[in-house]
């Protein structure tokens, strides 16, 4: 069994908003991938978006610079 590490999940409004960040993000080959949320965060529409807590900052960066909004950034412990 893989062990658990620190990951980056970032929250967001609706399911819309999150499959259209995945549309961006991909198209922008942004690190991560749409999961459901985990259990450790509260988000409204239960997506969010995973990637490495070294990838925070690029990912931020990109979602401001783009007006992309999101609920909550979070570091939470996920395999």
């Amino acid at each position: 069994m893989r062990e658990k590490t620190l990951q980056l999940v970032i929250s967001f409004s609706s399911t819309a908003h999150a499959m259209a960040v995945e549309k961006y993000c991909l198209e922008h080959d942004l690190p991560g991938r749409l999961i459901p949320v985990p259990k450790e965060v509260t988000a409204g529409c239960g997506l969010a978006w995973k990637a490495a807590l070294s990838e925070k900052e690029i990912l931020l960066e990109a979602f401001e610079k783009e007006n992309i909004t999101y609920d909550g950034v979070y570091e939470v412990l996920l395999r």
